[in-house]
This record gives structure tokens, sequence and C-alpha cells, in this order.
């Protein structure tokens, strides 16, 4: 379970998140959606535990991010919208960097890079160095790399930029099947129909405030989450 409590984050003055509070449950596919500028990516680093923030608190799994950061991490995997890597490295070697860091065992992690190599067809191309390939290659790296450790909880900035149309479909297949593990999926988006089709809850901000929050069906209603979202987000 992520918990944000009462979140606010100051830049000087502006309050990028302004006192956001909602939760987000084990099984949940959980859409996180506005405008640019909305606030998104700043609560995104703030659940990951790269910003830190000025009021209230983020619990996952009942553990505070701001008292036990490491802990925290060990749950979750991220997946920025520009993938950053070092990418002077072979792509294999920086897989195993990062389940090195997760502690992850050979028997693991061999097996986990076999499987998601082969499904965003990279087999052929790990031992390449990372500046070599496309945005939707490097893409692919950071999601192989986070799906390697079996995240408890994943969690991606605009996941879908830069790839190809068989990547997303199977980006969606592997989130469909990590929720029926009741493990939980949070994401940034501005896709709307897809976030429709594929997520349970949803949250929708402007201007660092939670304007809407719950269900998908609660949500929408018998609207689509496009129409809802331009309603809501322009008034």
């Amino acid at each position: 379970m992520i918990e944000i409590k009462n979140v606010t984050k100051k830049y000087g003055n502006k309050k990028a998140i302004d006192n956001i509070s909602f939760t987000v449950n084990d099984g949940d596919i959980f859409a996180f959606i506005g405008h640019n500028g909305a606030g998104k990516t700043t609560l995104i680093k703030s659940i990951v535990g790269i910003h830190d923030f000025d009021e209230g608190d983020i619990l996952i799994d009942g553990i505070s991010i701001k008292d036990n950061p490491v802990e925290c991490k060990k749950l979750m995997a991220f997946v920025p919208d520009n993938p950053e890597t070092y990418e002077h490295m072979k792509a294999i070697d920086y897989i195993n960097f990062i389940c090195d860091m997760y502690e992850v065992d050979l028997e693991t992690r061999t097996k986990n890079i076999k499987k998601y190599a082969k499904i965003f067809d990279m087999e052929d191309k790990l031992n390449d160095t990372i500046d070599s390939y496309s945005h939707g290659m490097k893409q692919k790296i950071v999601l192989i790399s986070a799906l390697a450790h079996n995240p408890k909880i994943l969690i991606m900035d605009e996941p879908f930029v830069g790839l190809d149309p068989k990547a997303v479909f199977d980006i969606k297949e592997i989130l469909n099947e990590m929720v029926k593990e009741d493990k939980i999926i949070f994401y940034s988006t501005h896709i709307l129909d897809v976030a429709e089709k594929l997520c349970t809850r949803v949250a929708i901000v402007k201007n660092g405030k939670l304007i809407k929050s719950g269900s998908m069906k609660e949500i929408k209603g018998d609207k689509s989450l496009e129409k809802v979202f331009m309603e809501l987000a322009d008034k």
C-alpha cells in the first residue's frame, strides 16, 4: 500500500504539491493524471525518495519514506519519463548493476532478464553499449532493469513515451499479470484512453492540488476519462 498523507512540496514560495492525500492499494493499477506542470513528476519523485517534501508523509507498506528510505526503496522500482542510465555501459552490465543493488540472486536475475529481454525483443542487443540505442530501446532497458528484481511496487512516469506499439502492448500485458499477484502499479500518463482501459483507480491533479480521486468507474461514470479530465482540469 502507498499512503500519501497531506504532502506539500515547495519550490521557493510556489507549492508544486499542495496538501495532497490519497491511498493506492495492493492490486491497483493507478493512473495519476494532470496537465504539464500540475505536480505529477514532483509527487512521483517524492514517493520514490528522489525529492524531499516540506509537509506530510508518504508511507510504503506502513514505512515512512522520510524515516526509512532504503527499506521503502527495496520494495519499489522506478521508470522515469526520460531513461537515465550509464550510457557507456553495455546493457547487460547495467541491468546486472541494478540487480546487484537489489541483491537479486543469480538464478532469479538470469530467468527474469531472459524473460523480459525476449518480450521486448532485446535478446540480441544486450551486449551493445546503451549510447548506441534509440530512446525506445533505452526505455526497454530501464523497464527490464526495473522488472528483473520483481518489485512489489512499480512506479512509472509516462512509461509509453517513445515505445513502439508492440512494446506498449507488452507492457500492458505485464502490468495485468503483476496486479494478479497483488502488486501495485502507479503511473502518470497523458494517454487517457490507455489509462481508462487499463487502470482500476485514478487521481487528477491541477496546479499541485488533488481535484478528484477514486475508482475509474466512480470518476468517469458514463463519460470517457478524457471528457471528465477536460471538464475538471479546465475549470
